[in-house]
């Protein structure tokens, strides 16, 4: 029998704001957050160093989405397990809008003890993704990078 695939995400990064808590219909905690990433390189032309940062909308549920509610503000160091997923709604002109955020099911505090408003010193936490009804919110900030802007 021939791989489904591999849908697996693994980043570290810092928040670009506090955790949004919020409840499902059901009581199921669930916690939307962004968090940067940063890459450097030298220009091949003018030797000048550039850099750039991708922002990843990150979803976690459960006692998962409690923790990060409680533990991670806004510059938080974190390493991150999860999956893509892509889902849709209507706005509010009643076009269909898409969104793909990353659906974290491990979460690593790097930062130490008063650090980046963090808590953790390092604890890694594993939680169930939770299910796959989604909270309502609104599409992520920013646009497409053309190809003549890639590094590489």
């Amino acid at each position: 029998m021939a791989p489904r695939g591999v849908n697996k995400v693994i980043l570290i990064g810092n928040l670009g704001a506090d955790p949004e808590v919020r409840y499902t219909p059901d009581g199921a905690p669930v916690a939307n957050f962004n968090l940067a990433t940063s890459e450097s390189w030298n220009d091949r032309t003018s030797g000048e160093k550039q850099e750039r940062t991708e922002w990843h909308r990150l979803v976690v549920w459960r006692k998962l989405a409690e923790i990060a509610g409680q533990y991670l503000k806004k510059g938080s160091k974190i390493y991150i397990e999860g999956k893509l997923q892509t889902r849709s709604w209507e706005d509010q002109s009643g076009q269909k809008r898409y969104t793909t955020e990353v659906v974290v099911n491990e979460l690593q505090m790097l930062d130490s003890r008063g650090e980046g408003g963090g808590g953790g010193g390092g604890g890694g936490i594993s939680r169930d993704p939770g299910p796959a009804a989604q909270p309502e919110y609104g599409p992520p900030p920013g646009a497409a990078a053309e190809e003549d802007d890639l590094p590489f």
